[in-house]
Formats: C-alpha cells, sequence, structure tokens
C-alpha cells in the first residue's frame, strides 16, 4: 500500500510501524496510527488568565478548553491570583466539571487535570443520569407548589448544578468522538452523524431542567401553596409523561409510534395555552403563569427530542 509521504513524516512513521485500518459507515476505510491514539496520548493546554476580565469570563475559557478535549489545562498569571478569583475558579470547577480535578497549586498556576475514563461513563449512561435527574427536579418542584415547600424548592436549584455537570460532559464526549471512531465505539455512538442528534437532545434535557428551575424560583415568590385538583397539576402530569416517552422514543424503531410523541406533545403544549387564558386575577397570578409557561416549554422540548429521535432511527442510505 502506497502512503502520501507527507503525512508519514508528519507523524513520524518509520519502516516496520504498524498502521491500522477502520472500516467507515460511509464503506471507506480510516488509516490510522496506534501512536495517535487518544488514549495513548495527552493534550495540554495553558490559558493565561486576564484580570481585566471577570472571574466569570475566565472560567468561559477554560470549560471551552474542557469541551473541545484537553486533558491538562494550566491557568497562570504573573500578577497572581486573588483570594476571591482562585476560590471561584476552584469551586466552579468542582461544580460544573466531572473528572476534572485540581492536581497542582501555587500563587501563579492552577493546574486542572482530567481523571474522567470514558468506559466508566458511556453516553447512554450520561444521558441517563441526566434524564433522571431532570424528571425529579421536574417532579419535585411541582410538589413544591403544591405544598409550598420551601427546603424542596430550593434543592430543586440547587439539583441543576449536576445536571449542568452531565451536559458538559456529554459535549466533551460528542466532540472527541468525531475525531476518534475508536472511541465514539466505546461511548455508545453508531455512527458520527448520531453526534449531533445527541447534542440536541442532551441540550433539550438540560433546557427541561432549566424549567424546573423556573418553577421552583417561582414557588419562592409564593405566599401559599395549592390545591392538588387545580388544572396546573394536570398539565403538570402530562408534560411529564410525554417527556417520558420523548426520552423513551430514542431507543424506538417504530418511527410511526415516535411521530405519536411529536403529536402529544403539540397537544400538551397547547393544553398549557389554553390554562394560561383562564388564568383569573389573584395573588400568585403572575407566578402561576410563568410555571405554566415552564409546563409548556417542558412539552415542546418533548416534541423536539422525539423529533430528533426520528431522524437518528431512520435507516441509513
Amino acid at each position: 500500500m502506497s502512503l502520501p509521504i507527507k503525512w508519514v513524516r508528519d507523524i513520524g512513521l518509520a519502516a516496520g510501524d504498524t498502521l491500522t485500518l477502520t472500516p467507515m459507515p460511509n464503506k471507506t476505510l480510516l488509516v490510522s496510527s496506534g501512536t495517535i491514539s487518544r488514549e495513548n496520548t495527552t493534550f495540554n493546554a495553558t490559558i493565561d488568565y486576564i484580570h481585566s476580565d471577570s472571574a466569570e469570563n475566565n472560567l468561559r475559557i477554560l470549560i471551552s478548553h474542557y469541551l473541545v478535549g484537553y486533558d491538562s489545562i494550566r491557568l497562570t498569571t504573573k500578577k497572581g491570583f486573588s483570594a476571591y478569583d482562585r476560590k471561584f475558579i476552584k469551586d466552579s470547577v468542582r461544580q460544573k466539571l466531572i473528572g476534572l480535578e485540581l492536581v497542582e497549586e501555587s500563587r501563579n498556576e492552577l493546574v486542572f487535570q482530567c481523571l474522567l475514563n470514558y468506559n466508566d461513563l458511556p453516553l447512554a449512561r450520561v444521558i441517563k443520569n441526566m434524564y433522571g435527574l431532570v424528571l425529579s427536579m421536574l417532579e419535585d418542584s411541582m410538589t413544591a407548589l403544591r405544598d409550598h415547600n420551601v427546603e424542596i424548592a430550593e434543592d430543586v436549584i440547587q439539583r441543576d448544578d449536576d445536571v449542568d455537570r452531565f451536559y458538559l460532559l456529554s459535549v466533551r464526549q460528542l466532540k472527541a468522538s468525531i475525531e476518534d471512531i475508536e472511541l465514539s465505539e466505546k461511548i455508545g455512538v453508531r455512527h458520527p452523524r448520531e453526534c449531533l442528534g445527541y447534542r440536541l437532545i442532551t441540550k433539550s434535557i438540560e433546557r427541561v431542567g432549566d424549567h424546573a428551575v423556573k418553577i421552583a424560583k417561582n414557588v419562592l415568590k409564593m405566599d401559599a401553596g395549592m390545591n392538588a385538583d387545580d388544572p396546573i397539576f394536570k398539565m403538570a402530569e402530562l408534560s411529564r409523561k410525554v417527556f417520558e416517552s420523548s426520552i423513551n422514543s430514542m431507543t424506538e424503531e417504530d418511527l410511526q409510534a415516535i411521530n405519536k410523541i411529536v403529536v402529544e406533545a403539540k397537544k400538551v403544549s397547547q393544553f398549557g395555552v389554553s390554562l394560561e387564558s383562564q388564568g383569573g386575577e389573584g395573588p400568585g397570578k403572575v407566578e402561576i403563569s410563568m410555571v405554566l409557561e415552564s409546563l409548556r416549554r417542558v412539552a415542546e422540548y418533548s416534541a423536539d427530542i422525539a423529533e430528533v429521535a426520528i431522524n437518528m432511527n431512520v435507516k441509513q442510505i
């Protein structure tokens, strides 16, 4: 087999080195060298901390390096970190980024290392964990609304950090799997085209979690609970069920069955619109209207998930 000489020189191949030929879904062959396998390579990044920017802006740059797949991220500053900036960065990384641990620390440097093994958290498990968290947040936010339970509402808000951690991990995994076909197989992505679908699904789940938080925050603004017979709880139950159905549709091969979920989700959204139009006056009216809006959005995101599931389950040409 003849190979492009520039490619051979760029990756440092020598006579006798082993190459791997991997059949691709589009009927081509991927030629790769074991020396450039993701598992055998550490990707390092150094970021200059910009003191003229906020700590939040600097954190956003760090997160972007985590998402694109860097294994070691070194944050440096000649001026030294303030006590606030140091604590903010360390606490935020701990709260938001799964697998990224502080391994070195000095006055001028913070070094984070990703210790995550992709085999330990395949994509299906990440999505399952996200979904389980968000579903419990939805249920608990409505319990807090019914009983005006401030403690439960505050707990729902705090749990959103865990949802965000799984979401950011999924983005990192999907980006890495596009570049590494072997890794793609390990985390459970059957074809590169599925990455976009999974990206849209995880974002929709994350957004449903955000609306559970909005419901909880509206509970905190109210002065009392609500009667369990109020139609808003019927809306909540319908939204929850269609959300569950949309997640189950990811493994459903019957496209017509998935289509029914999309139709049902849109009906639930319309039911929410009708309830909003019936809203009366009185204390808590604004908050109740906002809760209905969030429940309607849950149904709409569920429809989005089911529509993506249809696209992902169409057989490839």
